[in-house]
């Protein structure tokens, strides 16, 4: 009686897998050498790190420092908010204009990708870098920094919910001759409703997480408040700016996490 082959357990590699494998192997030594942290770099920053969270115990709890913490992440929160709120506008219109399928631009919607891939390539401090330079210090050049970088990420999110949104309503609206905007506002939108809030939350709580940044950079918020901090050699402020973002960025995601839940 002939036995039944089993299947190997690991599947066999070709050569070129096999060479690619290897090559991303000797990368990742090579880089490992030259950027990571040696085991006597390890030993000499630890105590070195003790003595600075030290330095830094207790936080400070004076009231009008407490009380200018307070205000500087208020502008923060408005920061994240209005930059959220002003790209997600703009990103809408964007992201139909660069979907397959949905796109009235035709084959230059492909523009539109590379403007939303250019958003979503360069990274905040460089943005915040050009915006400072642009407009000056402050919060006006964080907004417009966290608006770039919700166009970037809800651009590209709310383009992919647009494409996969349900094929036979639009069909039956187009077969009545129906234009590409009524079918986006009466079948791709309702349909990927959920989705696009879902990533609009998602994009809000990663401005609160940026919008701290870049006040390092001078772009308004809580960020630049640290910098200052740190400058000064003041650890005792820089801690309590510390726990106060911390405690900032928990409840932003314990917000959109319910939020979210309720969305779906």
């Amino acid at each position: 009686m002939r036995k039944s082959a089993v299947p190997p357990r690991i599947a066999r590699l070709s050569p070129l897998s096999f060479s690619l494998m290897i090559a991303v192997a000797a990368l990742l030594i090579v880089s490992l050498q030259q950027v990571g942290p040696s085991p006597a770099q390890l030993a000499q920053g630890g105590p070195r790190m003790a003595e600075l969270v030290g330095r830094m115990l207790p936080p400070n709890t004076e009231s009008g420092f407490l009380l200018r913490v307070f205000w500087r992440m208020i502008e923060t929160f408005q920061i994240a908010l209005v930059g959220t709120a002003i790209g997600v506008v703009i990103s809408l219109p964007i992201a139909w204009l660069s979907a397959k399928g949905i796109s009235p631009a035709g084959l230059f919607r492909h523009l539109f990708k590379m403007l939303v891939s250019l958003f979503r390539t360069v990274p905040d401090l460089v943005w915040a870098l050009i915006f400072v330079a642009s407009v000056g210090l402050g919060a006006v050049a964080g907004t417009m920094t966290i608006m770039v970088d919700t166009i970037g990420f809800c651009g590209r999110f709310f383009a992919e919910a647009m494409e996969d949104s349900d094929k036979k309503p639009q069909e039956a609206l187009f077969a009545i001759g129906a234009s590409r905007f009524s079918v986006l506002c009466g079948a791709v939108l309702p349909d990927a409703m959920p989705s696009l809030i879902n990533t609009t939350l998602f994009a809000l709580e990663k401005s609160v997480r940026a919008s701290v940044v870049l006040g390092l950079v001078g772009a308004g918020g809580i960020g630049q408040e640290l910098k200052v901090a740190f400058d000064l050699f003041q650890y005792k402020n820089a801690s309590t700016i510390i726990l106060v973002i911390f405690a900032i960025v928990l409840a932003m995601e314990f917000l959109t996490d319910r939020l979210r839940a309720n969305v779906q």
